[in-house]
Parts: structure tokens; sequence; C-alpha cells
């Protein structure tokens, strides 16, 4: 006989094979694109979360993409599908089912304590506790699926999330990106260099610094960076030397090359002295005509000729 896991793995690895009549009546295909990489192509709501439609569950689980872009665990991908787009087959119609405890462990122990230096803790809904274990009840695993010859579709390769750790991975802005198997998802935003966006997103610290390096290490991605002019300083003192800018994700987001001069706009972090790096922070090709429209705009920040401004103009 099977064991419970390894027939669950065998009904997905069919699921695709169902008459179109079978499936549509209890099943539906995956939309949510983390999860599209899973060895299972079909799904069912209401999820493990409560989430009655997958619109609601794809909202949800993109709050993890900063996490798995870290790499801390190889099995959190296939534990947040298993629990946001739980495998749906044609025995188990009455409820979806679950991951096995040991993979929600797993993922758990490898990622918690990066979640706790951002002052974050394993959600309590995503409990280890309340899942079955493998040899005792019907669940899935990675170690079950029965998988075609190939890579390993959800598996993160630790060279890609860590360029240092290969010679052959040049560091440049546009492969340090790490988001596991939707690496290509992790775009960042334009933020435009307007007076609309400076005043709206009142930065912390604007310098003009040539890049040194840029270090992706997973748990804190940083810019290493000479400081030449220090345009604004609110809370932390920037002395004109080398620094170290902090990135909020492993996007790398604004994207730095080394080599190149910037004007960089970002936040302080007063209580660690560290200057930060967001998504909606500004990293601009330094041009000498930056200086002079920077201080004016401060100058308009802080109250001076505010009237003067025009829906963002430069």
């Amino acid at each position: 006989m099977f064991s419970p896991g390894l027939s669950v793995a065998l009904l997905a690895a069919s699921c695709a094979l169902w008459p179109a009549a079978v499936r549509a009546a209890s099943c539906e295909s995956v939309r949510i694109p983390l999860c599209r990489s899973m060895p299972w192509n079909m799904t069912k709501m209401p999820n493990h979360l409560h989430h009655s439609t997958q619109d609601n569950a794809v909202l949800a689980i993109e709050q993890f993409e900063g996490l798995l872009g870290t790499g801390c665990s190889p099995d959190l991908l296939f534990f947040l599908c298993a629990m946001y787009a739980p495998i749906c087959t044609i025995d188990f119609q009455h409820e979806p089912i679950k991951p096995c405890k040991a993979v929600c462990e797993r993922a758990k122990s490898g990622c918690e304590p990066v979640m706790k230096r951002y002052n974050h803790s394993w959600p309590d809904s995503l409990a280890c506790s309340e899942l079955p274990l493998y040899d005792r009840g019907v669940c899935i695993s990675p170690e079950a699926i029965v998988k075609a010859e190939g890579p390993d579709p959800y598996h993160q390769d630790p060279a890609r999330c860590n360029p240092e750790s290969s010679p052959d991975f040049p560091m440049d802005s546009n492969n340090l990106h790490c988001r596991g198997p939707n690496r290509d998802r992790c775009k960042c935003k334009t933020v435009r260099m307007v007076l609309k966006t400076y005043l709206r997103n009142n930065y912390n610290y604007v310098i003009r610094a040539r890049v040194r390096e840029v270090r992706n290490r997973g748990l804190e991605p940083t810019a290493v960076v000479e400081v030449k002019e220090v345009l604004k300083s609110s809370l932390v003192n920037i002395p004109r030397e080398t620094q170290t800018l902090y990135y909020s994700s492993s996007c790398l987001c604004p994207p730095l090359t080394p080599g190149e001069e910037y004007l960089i706009m970002g936040y302080e972090n007063e209580e660690t002295s560290r200057l930060l790096l967001i998504d909606s922070s500004i990293a601009q090709r330094w041009k000498d005509k930056m200086s002079k429209k920077i201080k004016r705009w401060d100058q308009i920040l802080h109250g001076k000729g505010r009237g003067g401004q025009r829906g963002g103009r430069q």
C-alpha cells in the first residue's frame, strides 16, 4: 500500500488528467502567481486560512514575498502554497489537504529567526501544532511528491540568493534579485525625482555618493558608498566618508551600480543610526544641477514658498 503522503502525491500528479467536468465540479486552476511552480495545478477554496477566493488569498500570501527572498527555508514556499492554494484531489473534496507538520516546522525553524530580527513572529494562523503528522494522517510534503525528471521547480538555489558565493555570478544591480521561483516578479518601481514626490515622501537624508560595493547576503542586503556631499540629514550624523546603506528587502530597490555616482534619498533609523533604502527611496545618477534643485526643494518643504508647488513640476 502507498503511504498517505505518497497517495496524495499520486493523486496530485493525475489531477490535470481528470475530465473537465469533474475538475470543474470540485477544483479550480491555481491562479496565485507565487504558487504556479508547485507540483499541483488545481486547488479548492476556501483554503486553510478561510479565504473564500484566490483573489483574497493572493493579497494575503504576497506579504511573505520579502521573507521568501531571504532564502531562510527551502520549505517555506511549498508550505505557504499548501496553506493558501491547497492541493485539490478528487478523493478529498470536503476539506482541503493540509501540509504535513514537519514541513511547517522546517519552514518555521528557518524563517522565524529572520522575522524576529524585524520584530515579527511566526503567525498564529500558520501554527504547526494544528497540522497532521506524515505517518498519522493525510498530508502533503515535498518529499512525497512524485516529480518528473529535472530541476526542483520550487527549490531556491543558494548561489542565486547569494551572488558572493559564486565567482561566476557578476555583482550588478540587474542580477542581485532573489525572490525564489518568481524571481522575475522582483522589479523595482520607478520613483520619479520631482517636487511632488520629494514633498510627499519627506526623506530623512539626501546625499551625493559613489557606490563602492553592493552586497546581498540574504538577511541584510547593503550598499557601501563613499559620501561626497550631504545635502540633508535630519536624524543621523552623516560624515563624508564610507557609509553603509541598508536595503529593506532582497529586491535591492532602488538599484545601484558599483562605480557610479548617485543622488540618493532615503530614511534614517535614529535608534540604530542606520541609513535605509526602501521601495520609495530615490537613486538617480548624479548631475551637477541636482544640488541646487534639492536645496530649493528643501526650502519649499520647510514652508518657504510652499505655495509655489504646482503638481510636482521640477
